[in-house]
């Protein structure tokens, strides 16, 4: 694999990708080092100097106008470490750890920061080494920094905090010795440039809004199948009807249903029947489904922008041999966009689950009680309707926005914060959730098609014959009862892993996730 230069600009969400699961290797280049070694030696100078420099000689938040001398200058940016890491909660996940490390040396390495060469090399080492900070993941408000999670992570540069390692859960110290480093000393400014920033948030944010592309297309995919065995329509695909309402997720979602479901034999079947309209999770899935495209849409606008940013404070310009204390640490952008996403992504999941009690209820449809032979006896897919029916129940309850609440920190210095990493950790969770309602209503629209071709032989659409073909790959049909939460993991995996997706545009063309 390719190596990723964490420094470039711009980089992609791709690349950080590639990085936190992928294992691609990570450096900087020579420009970068070269940048990162001129804003250190303009901080030596101010240090020398005696210049007053937020955070660097003084104190933080409230503390502010503390002035630190030049012996503790080095103490107190080990104190930050030490102090701010006051996370909670289990541990995050290691493709969000290393999304944090890469984003954290991609602002460091943009000279920005008080921070050297040294320093970034040991985030590099933990990235291509693969050692994973642990670092709770509740504890941070989205302002100032996600500083409580990034704290921990910067313990284990100074020997201190925990680190996975090879499988096992080791001390700071440890982990270093392992790979053959010192505990690092912290000079002027380190540990506030290695805490100060949104690179929790965006972390989970980059990998989110990947999965999130993956999910729409799988949507669409899974929509199209339940059209079919539902003996629904395709003319609601019509270009002409989304022509006179362009929004953009609206009209590529009618250009995927239209494709995926081209050359279907089971909706030719019934042309001309005496259904004039089919129900709105059918007819009306571009509209819905194109909302949520949308949403995922900006959401990735945001998070492009927000890893091609520096979001420290204070900002050096060596350029100018200048400072300039702002608040780019302030997670409000991220925060309102996670909120937006995790409202498309519920959507998603309450649409599908519409969808499949439409299957498993014969009142609704032309094919067995929650489509099983042998009813009574065997309960068939009754209940993945209710665990679906769970999931989207739980989603409306994590889509609250999170960004519309404040509360004060810092003795009222930070009078307003985004709670942007509680936003980002809701819409994970949400796309999770959504992920296991679609792979149920992917598995029921399979049972279903199995039932309604067995004693009359029709293909399906051009991409969900294909669709269907990976199911079965993977889950056979359901003759009789079995434990169904196996064959459900078993989809959320072939979701994840992108095969399904993959071999439908191999036959159909690229299913676009967003315009």
């Amino acid at each position: 694999m390719q190596a990723i230069y964490l420094d470039k600009q711009p980089i992609s969400i791709e690349d950080m990708v590639s990085v936190a699961r992928d294992h691609a290797k990570a450096l900087i280049s020579e420009e970068a080092k070269t940048r990162v070694e001129n804003t250190s030696a303009l901080i030596d100078k101010w240090v020398a100097q005696k210049k007053v420099i937020y955070g660097i000689t003084t104190g933080l938040g409230a503390l502010c106008n503390i002035t630190i001398s030049d012996k503790d200058a080095r103490l107190l940016q080990k104190n930050i470490l030490m102090s701010h890491a006051a996370g909670i909660g289990a541990p995050l996940a290691e493709d969000v750890v290393r999304a944090i490390m890469a984003l954290r040396v991609h602002d460091l390495s943009m000279g920005y920061s008080a921070c050297r060469m040294e320093t970034i090399g040991y985030l590099l080492e933990f990235l291509n080494k693969r050692v994973i900070p642990i670092v709770p993941e509740k504890g941070s408000v989205g302002a100032s920094g996600d500083l409580a999670p990034t704290a921990h992570l910067g313990l284990v540069l100074i020997g201190k905090g925990e680190a996975l390692f090879k499988g096992k859960r080791l001390s700071g110290a440890e982990v270093l010795h392992r790979i053959g480093l010192s505990p690092l000393r912290l000079e002027a400014g380190e540990g506030l440039a290695l805490i100060n920033g949104t690179q929790v948030m965006t972390a989970i944010g980059v990998l989110v809004v990947h999965d999130a592309v993956r999910l729409s297309k799988t949507a669409d995919i899974a929509c199209a199948m339940t059209l079919e065995v539902l003996m629904g329509s395709n003319s609601e695909f019509d270009p002409l009807i989304h022509k006179v309402r362009p929004h953009p997720g609206q009209v590529i979602t009618a250009d995927n249903m239209r494709r995926l479901t081209a050359e279907s034999e089971i909706i030719a079947s019934h042309e001309g029947c005496a259904r004039v309209q089919d129900a709105y999770t059918l007819r009306c899935s571009p509209q819905i489904h194109g909302a949520g495209k949308d949403a995922v849409a900006h959401a990735r606008r945001v998070i492009d922008i927000e890893i091609n940013s520096s979001t420290t404070n204070p900002l050096i310009f060596p350029e100018i041999e200048d400072i300039r204390l702002g608040g780019n640490f302030h997670g409000q952008p991220v925060a309102m966009a996670a909120d937006y996403l995790s409202m498309g992504l519920a959507e998603f999941g309450s649409v599908s689950e519409r969808r499949i009690e439409r299957m498993v209820n014969p009142q609704l449809s032309e094919l067995p009680a929650f489509l099983v032979k042998n009813g009574g006896l065997n309960s068939g897919y009754m209940i993945g309707q209710y665990a679906a029916a769970a999931l989207v129940s739980e989603n409306k309850v994590l889509a609250h926005p999170a960004c519309v609440d404040s509360i004060p920190t810092s003795a009222n210095k930070e009078d307003h914060v985004s709670m942007g990493s509680i936003a980002m950790r809701q819409t994970r969770e949400i796309l999770n959730n959504v992920e296991h309602v679609i792979a149920i209503e992917l598995l029921c629209a399979a049972q279903a098609y199995d039932l309604l071709t067995e004693n009359r032989p029709m293909k399906a659409g051009l991409g969900t014959r294909e669709a269907y073909r990976i199911i079965r790959r993977h889950v056979p049909y359901m003759d009789r009862d079995r434990e169904l939460y196996i064959d459900i993991e078993s989809m959320v995996k072939v979701i994840q892993s992108g095969e399904m997706v993959k071999a439908v545009e191999n036959s159909v063309g690229e299913i676009k996730g967003i315009a």
